[in-house]
């Protein structure tokens, strides 16, 4: 039975080792080549010094080497610890004292600020190991041995370590994002992520003849499922580093005939102004989207653009990893909803007070199952706020600080983070409600809504746009939302901006606006 995440991975080296398993760039990796590198990174963290536990840290771009090396840390008995590429050197040291590295990954580009990393932490005798994929050795504290990812393939041995770990063992940190602070490391077991992969397999109906097509981070876990979920069920990712050329891209996605798409709702906002006929994406299977929750707007109009393809809109959070999906044969139904909970779990909305609520109301969303993790590394009174105690003797439910409505019929419809929620002329406003209005706008690309400090309202209500229209207005922006919206939810201001503030992983932030 497979119970770790490398197990996967073997058995398609074995069953399939000539199938190709990995694109990315010029270079096409089959299983059991992947499984070699895997190997033999594995061989070499051993030999110095990783033991079963330890946490390894890859900051790398999308690669061939971040991808091989997620599964060279499992199969070492570690931990991995993805980390944005364009992460500074602060952050990337805070990251690496946090979590108690043992061994960085990194190179090429990111070897400047992973040096400049290691003289912040210089004295704090971690990592112990650098392993380096490419370009000019940083310049590493005394006691830190440096080894070439080159040298490591060709000098240790491509023969499958054995397994040091159980399922209950940690897999990963996949740390936050940090917008109310320092980011915190949320711990995966491999039980966690192995049953969070298999129920979104189960409801998009992955097969092995699937390629899917991943522009996202890695270091995005919703990137990293698509690699980890690919070696489950045995298909095939092409891997990019990025969405920054879209036909490029598209032009890549035709060629290798790409059947599923994952995608942000920034990405989803280009490709609904770009002319798709000159790329062959008739093989398209299932579009998802997560993050962000797309506007009903776009998902009628990526419908038409698409119309082979099912889309699923999906709901999570880093906490749960998955949580919620939509069929897509209730998108006609309910284009609004974010869906009904991942096979195998269960979510429930609940009051300030702690009482469950019926179908119909309006709270916070609650989640339970083994996709829960086990709350953040390091950080106990953050975990304890955010995992609480659950129906079952030692079970812990994830409450998200997410404000969600649930229909009748138990369709849940996200409406705010609960500390986004905007307190205007006594009435709670959810800033999602008036951005779907807004994108229902012609000539509105990119939306956010805030609350500004206002003497008689308490907050009003300010919406910023990046717009394809250069002559759309202010006036007729706020003539749409009235005849749209209640008149406590009309904005009193809109701003026009070239583009709006995203995250690392491509979201739209309200942070700094």
């Amino acid at each position: 039975m497979n119970r770790l995440l490398h197990d996967f991975l073997e058995a398609h080296a074995d069953r399939q080792p000539d199938k190709t398993a990995l694109v990315c760039g010029a270079s096409r990796l089959t299983y059991a080549q992947v499984e070699a590198q895997a190997n033999r990174l594995a061989h070499a963290l051993r030999e110095n010094g990783l033991q079963r536990g330890d946490r390894v840290v890859l900051y790398l771009p999308n690669s061939v080497e971040l991808a091989a090396g997620i599964f060279g840390v499992l199969k070492a008995g570690g931990v991995f610890v993805v980390v944005n590429h364009t992460t500074k050197a602060g952050k990337l040291a805070y990251i690496l004292r946090d979590c108690g590295a043992q061994a960085l990954i990194t190179g090429g580009r990111q070897s400047r600020e992973a040096e400049e990393s290691l003289r912040v932490n210089a004295g704090t005798a971690l990592p112990q190991t650098l392993v380096l994929t490419s370009g000019k050795t940083p310049a590493a504290p005394k006691g830190v041995r440096t080894l070439r990812w080159e040298a490591i393939q060709q000098e240790y041995p491509a023969t499958r370590p054995p397994h040091v770990n159980i399922d209950l063992d940690l897999a990963c940190l996949v740390y936050t994002s940090g917008s109310t602070g320092d980011p915190k490391g949320v711990m995966e077991g491999h039980d966690n992520a192995v049953f969070a992969a298999q129920s979104i397999i189960e409801y998009l109906g992955n097969r092995p003849e699937d390629i899917v097509f991943n522009a996202l981070p890695l270091s995005f876990d919703y990137g990293l499922y698509q690699w980890l979920m690919v070696t489950i069920f045995g298909g095939t990712l092409v891997l990019e580093r990025s969405f920054a050329f879209p036909a490029a891209a598209l032009k890549k996605m035709a060629a290798e005939r790409v059947t599923g798409f994952p995608g942000v709702p920034t990405i989803f906002a280009v490709l609904l102004e770009m002319d798709l006929s000159p790329y062959d994406l008739s093989r398209l299977r299932y579009i998802t989207n997560t993050a962000a929750a797309l506007p009903p707007s776009h998902i009628t109009a990526l419908r038409k653009k698409f119309p082979q393809a099912a889309l699923f809109s999906m709901y999570g959070l880093t906490e749960t990893k998955r949580t919620l999906y939509l069929p897509p044969d209730q998108l006609d139904v309910r284009p609004a909803s974010v869906g009904i909970p991942i096979p195998g779990t269960e979510a429930w909305l609940e009051d300030e007070q702690g009482n469950r609520l019926p179908p119909g109301s309006t709270g916070e969303l609650v989640v339970r199952g083994r996709h829960v993790m086990r709350g953040y590394w390091n950080k106990p009174e953050a975990t304890a706020r955010r995992y609480r105690p659950g129906p079952t003797p030692g079970e812990r439910l994830c409450y998200t600080d997410d404000l969600f409505r649930q229909d009748e019929e138990g369709y849940f419809y996200f409406l705010s983070r609960m500390d986004d929620i905007i307190k205007s002329r006594g009435e709670k406003v959810p800033p999602k409600e008036v951005e779907t209005v807004l994108y229902a706008l012609p000539g509105v690309r990119e939306a956010l809504v805030v609350g500004v400090p206002d003497p008689l309202l308490g907050e009003a209500i300010k919406a910023y746009i990046a717009s394809d229209d250069p002559n759309l207005t202010e006036t007729e922006v706020l003539r749409h939302c009235r005849a749209h919206l209640e008149d406590f939810m009309v904005p009193q201001s809109v701003e026009f901006r070239d583009a709006l503030p995203r995250t690392s992983s491509g979201k739209l932030t309200r942070k700094g606006l």
